[in-house]
């Protein structure tokens, strides 16, 4: 195929505002990735986009396999809440609601999202 670019489960681009710390999710865009390396603002990186991964949560807040998951931004985490929050994917697995509870599996979805 004379237009194939690359494999798109991780793509480089150029770190945001305060960079990028390798396994922590960052939005770029309107796209949530999980970046591969640790790198400076304006340096380029990898970032994942597709696959599934172990992240920070937002805490007492249960979750089903198979629920939708926003990203939050701003404390750098996934949620259930949808308001204010970008669509990242679905849980893998389930997670109590207990205060402790603070990390959880996700599948990255970066399309499909009809809904916001």
């Amino acid at each position: 195929m004379k237009n194939f670019v690359q494999p798109g489960e991780s793509i480089e681009f150029t770190a945001p505002s305060g960079g990028v710390v390798s396994g922590r999710g960052t939005k770029i865009g309107d796209l949530v990735v999980i970046a591969t390396v640790t790198a400076a603002e304006g340096a380029r990186f990898n970032g994942l986009t597709e696959g599934v991964i172990s992240h920070a949560k937002a805490p007492s807040q249960a979750w089903a396999e198979g629920d939708r998951l926003y990203w939050d931004e701003g404390n750098k985490r996934f949620t259930k809440t949808a308001g204010g929050n970008t669509f990242a994917g679905y849980s893998c697995g389930i997670v109590a609601g207990g205060a402790g509870d603070t990390t959880g599996v996700v599948l990255l979805s970066h399309g499909g999202d009809l809904q916001t």
